[in-house]
C-alpha cells in the first residue's frame, strides 16, 4: 500500500487495506469486522462503498485493526474528520490539520501544493503577473494588483509557485511558467476551487466600481429554464471555455492578467407543474 500521507479518502485507504489482505489471504469483510470489534459483519463494507460514515467510535477500532500508530493512527483519524465534514469550513479546518500534523512529523502532502494554489485568487494571479515584470520587487508586483496585496504575502506566494513546480526562477532572478499542471484529488480540490471562486466573484463586484467600462464585459440574463435546457447551456459554457483559453494562450504581447467568471446559477427553487386535463397547473411548491 502507499503511505496513509498519499492518501484523501479514509474510505480509499480502508478498502486498498481490505484487498491487500484479500489478495494474500482469505479476508473477507466479515474478517474485517470481526477484527475491529464490530459486531455488523457488513458495517464496513457499506462504509467503504460510502453508504453510511465511520463512527467516532468506530476510528480508534479500525486502526487498531489496520495496525495503525503514531503519525499513520493520527492522520487516519484527520481523514475521517475531513471525509465526514458537513460543511466547507468544517472540511478546511480538517485538511488545515491534516497539513500541520504532515509538516510537524517532516511528511509531505501531495496534494497540499494544489490545494493552496486554488485556495485563494493570489497564487493564479502571480503565475500570470510575474513573468511580464522581469526582476520586479515584490511590493512593484503587489502594486500592480487591482486589490490590495501585501508584499509580504507576494514574496511567500512566489517562494510558494516556485517550490511547488509551478514558477521556474532563472538565474537572473525573473520568473517563467513551467508546464506543470495543477492537479488534485476530487476530495480536496473542489473545497480549495470554491474558496477561490468566492473570493473571485468578490473581486467581480468590486470591478463594477472599480474598472472603467471598456476595460470590463459584465453582462448576464435572467431566464426560465428546465433540466434539459440546463444541461445543454452547461456543455455551451464548458465548449466556449475552451474556445476562450483557446484564444489566451495565441496571445503575443501579454501585458495584462484578467479572470473571467462563467457563472449560470438559479435564483428560485423548482416549482412543480402539474398538468390537469390538457392545461399546465403550476404550483408554488418546490422539490
Amino acid at each position: 500500500m502507499n503511505p496513509i500521507s498519499e492518501y484523501h479518502d479514509y474510505r480509499r485507504y480502508m478498502l486498498d487495506f481490505y484487498e491487500e489482505r484479500k489478495r494474500t489471504s482469505a479476508f473477507t469483510w466479515r474478517a474485517f469486522a470481526e477484527l475491529a470489534g464490530f459486531v455488523s459483519p457488513s458495517y464496513l463494507k457499506l462504509v467503504c462503498d460510502g453508504k453510511t460514515c465511520l463512527s467516532k467510535p468506530g476510528v480508534s477500532k479500525v486502526a487498531h485493526a489496520m495496525g495503525l500508530t503514531g503519525f499513520d493512527l493520527t492522520y487516519f483519524a484527520l481523514l475521517v474528520r475531513f471525509g465526514n465534514a458537513k460543511t466547507d469550513e468544517e472540511k478546511m479546518a480538517a485538511f488545515n490539520e491534516l497539513q500541520r500534523e504532515a509538516r510537524a512529523n517532516r511528511v509531505r502532502i501531495i496534494e497540499a501544493d494544489a490545494f493552496r494554489y486554488y485556495e485563494s485568487s493570489l497564487c493564479p494571479i502571480l503565475r500570470e503577473l510575474a513573468p511580464l515584470m522581469p526582476l520586479a520587487y515584490p511590493n512593484e508586483i503587489a502594486a500592480k494588483i487591482k486589490h490590495p496585496v501585501a508584499a509580504i504575502d507576494v514574496r511567500n506566494a512566489l517562494q510558494f509557485l516556485t517550490q511547488a513546480g509551478f514558477l521556474n526562477r532563472r538565474p537572473d532572478g525573473s520568473y517563467e511558467q513551467t508546464e506543470k499542471a495543477v492537479k488534485g484529488s476530487k476530495e480536496a480540490i473542489p473545497l480549495a476551487i470554491r474558496s477561490m471562486n468566492v473570493e473571485m466573484a468578490e473581486l467581480a463586484k468590486r470591478s463594477i466600481e472599480n474598472v472603467e467600462p471598456d476595460r470590463r464585459n459584465i453582462s448576464g440574463v435572467t431566464m426560465g429554464i428546465d433540466d434539459e435546457a440546463f444541461a445543454r447551456i452547461t456543455r455551451e459554457i464548458d465548449e466556449c471555455r475552451h474556445r476562450i483559453v483557446a484564444i489566451a494562450n495565441e496571445s503575443k504581447h501579454i501585458n495584462q492578467v484578467y479572470r473571467l467568471n462563467l457563472q449560470l446559477f438559479p435564483l428560485t427553487d423548482k416549482v412543480i407543474i402539474e398538468r390537469k386535463r390538457g392545461k399546465k397547473v403550476r404550483r408554488g411548491g418546490s422539490k
